[in-house]
């Protein structure tokens, strides 16, 4: 088994005893040796593992003390996603702020008035769905399709498509979340896409790249929103 599925075993094994309480919040992890002696794997992968679960904000480093639990997930995470794809649903993400990113300040760079007034209508229909307060998964996608396709490079949108099972998947579980949770939260998500196309819109390339940018960080983390 390669580094990164023995990896993704470790990070799976402290989420979900996270979020059955069994590591409780405040609580210390065990030792990094007593984690790898109990999942037999080497010290390293442990280490990479953790510091996957800090990124996450699930958990705190103290020097000299060890790690200890910051945050449980919300218990609904469980009834959207298994714990096996939570993994792959972060690396996407991931790859999402990268690439995302650089083609939201891309399409802020060449944008034309085609592209903008599709960008406005996917934006519109998302207005719509949060309005009516249902899922709108493929409006979401419709959006960051939009994005990609006002940057006038073909490989954008070809790189979402590829990706569009995958995507689907993190903005289904996003959304699930979000409508379950009080509407402020559904309404920051849609501020979020909205300083997106202001950016675009205003063609101001380093204010789309972070705006793209941390509103899919913020996806990223709203995950793990819970006690």
């Amino acid at each position: 088994m390669n580094t990164g599925k023995l990896g993704d075993r470790v990070y799976e094994y402290i989420l979900s005893q996270i979020m059955t309480g069994d590591f409780a919040v405040a609580a210390r992890l065990p030792a990094e040796s007593e984690l790898a002696e109990r999942l037999a794997v080497s010290r390293p992968i442990v280490r990479e593992a953790l510091g996957r679960l800090r990124d996450d904000g699930l958990i705190e480093s103290r020097r000299g003390s060890g790690s200890y639990v910051l945050r449980r997930p919300a218990p609904d995470v469980r009834s959207f996603a298994p714990i096996s794809s939570i993994a792959d649903i972060q690396r996407c993400f991931v790859f999402r702020i990268a690439m995302e990113g650089e083609a939201a300040a891309l399409a802020a760079k060449t944008r034309g008035e085609d592209g903008l007034l599709k960008l406005r209508h996917a934006f519109i229909a998302l207005e719509i769905v949060s309005e009516q307060g249902r899922l709108g998964v493929e409006e979401d996608i419709a959006f960051h399709r939009a994005v990609a396709e006002t940057t006038g490079n073909h490989f954008f949108v070809t790189m979402l498509n590829a990706l569009h099972e995958q995507i689907a998947t993190g903005i289904s579980l996003n959304r699930n979340l979000s409508l379950i949770q009080p509407r402020p939260r559904l309404l920051t998500v849609q501020r979020e896409h909205k300083a997106i196309l202001d950016a675009i819109e205003n063609g101001d390339e380093t204010a789309a790249r972070k705006a793209m940018q941390v509103h899919l960080e913020s996806a990223r983390r709203r995950i793990f929103e819970g006690s």
